[in-house]
């Protein structure tokens, strides 16, 4: 079963199960990827890797919302969005942090055979290509250049 299939199908169960939050969180993300699908050369199907990074700019963006929202003193709005982020989050894949982030860099730099800072493009572009979906943008490159640098 396919990533929108799944959200489909769990659209049914929340409209059966009455869950509002669950409901609107799935909405918004089946919108997005119907918005994909219809884009020029998709072919009309949106396959598990594009749907994943569909699905981690959504998280991304409710999670930069929770830290406006923090800033501004608005605890109602923050706990929305939270829900919202908790359900985008659920079909995610296990992102990668710490040792585990670190370790799979380590593997890439001496694959690509990187061998300091100059090395950067090279390694962030297999990085990013191969952690793609796994692990944040940002936590990736500040992770490469942790290692290239010798730290």
């Amino acid at each position: 079963m396919n990533l929108t299939e799944r959200i489909n199908n769990d659209i049914k169960e929340a409209m059966k199960a009455g869950e509002k939050d669950t409901l609107m969180a799935l909405r918004d993300i089946k919108s997005k990827l119907l918005l994909e699908m219809t884009k020029e050369g998709s072919g009309g199907e949106v396959d598990d890797a594009r749907g994943i990074a569909i699905l981690n700019k959504l998280y991304k963006q409710r999670m930069e919302s929770i830290e406006i929202y923090s800033t501004q003193g608005r605890p109602d709005l923050i706990e929305e969005e939270k829900k919202q982020a908790d359900v985008i989050a659920a079909y995610l894949p296990e992102q990668l942090s710490g040792e585990k982030l670190e370790a799979e860099i380590r593997a890439i730099i001496s694959q690509v055979g990187a061998a300091g800072p100059g090395d950067l493009g090279k390694v962030m572009g297999a990085a990013s290509k191969s952690l793609a979906g796994k692990a944040d943008g940002k936590a990736i490159s500040e992770m490469v250049k942790k290692l290239l640098s010798g730290q």
